[in-house]
């Protein structure tokens, strides 16, 4: 998946950790947690040179690929995930969470391509979520498909938090 599908999924994925905590939406708190989902969900991509978060995050890059991690292993899987999560733990648990589930919709969403993600890692084996007839591969028209609903739900996901309850 490209770098602005994954961040729509980080957008996502924190719209539901404002929701799960009812978080007030016009806060600093929230903008700081959809900025975090913006910047969070593409970056397990920092494993794969050339790619944004690779040229962002040079040091880290440039030390995966003299450790030759392969793109889709270490930082798709839930070892680093745990790791993450270990490491944020002083953080409050809304942003906690937010980060992770930021994080976490990465790997998720990469199992939907025919590559799949080494989800075990350090198995070697490769996991994905539909058969490979069925998967959406890199900047294709399905994968353009798959993010104009991720932005519907992005959309609607705010729209039915601030409404009153028992209208739907």
């Amino acid at each position: 998946m490209l770098q602005k599908t994954h961040s729509i999924a980080g957008i996502v994925a924190v719209e539901t950790v404002i929701m799960y905590y009812h978080q007030p939406l016009l806060t600093w708190e929230s903008g700081a947690a959809l900025l975090i989902g913006c910047l969070v969900g593409p970056l397990a991509d920092v494993d794969k040179k050339g790619s944004t978060m690779a040229k962002i995050f040079l040091p880290i890059s440039f030390i995966l690929q003299l450790l030759r991690v392969k793109h889709r292993t270490f930082t798709h899987s839930l070892f680093f995930l745990a790791g993450l999560a270990a490491l944020l733990t002083p953080l409050p648990l809304f942003f906690l969470w937010s980060f992770l589930l930021a994080y976490a919709s990465h790997p998720l969403i990469d199992m939907f391509n025919e590559q799949g993600i080494a989800l075990f890692w350090p198995w070697k084996k490769k996991f994905r979520l539909l058969p490979s007839i069925f998967s959406i591969k890199t900047g294709s028209n399905a994968e353009d498909s798959f993010r104009l609903v991720l932005v519907v739900v992005m959309v609607m996901l705010p729209i039915f938090y601030m409404l009153p309850e028992g209208i739907l």
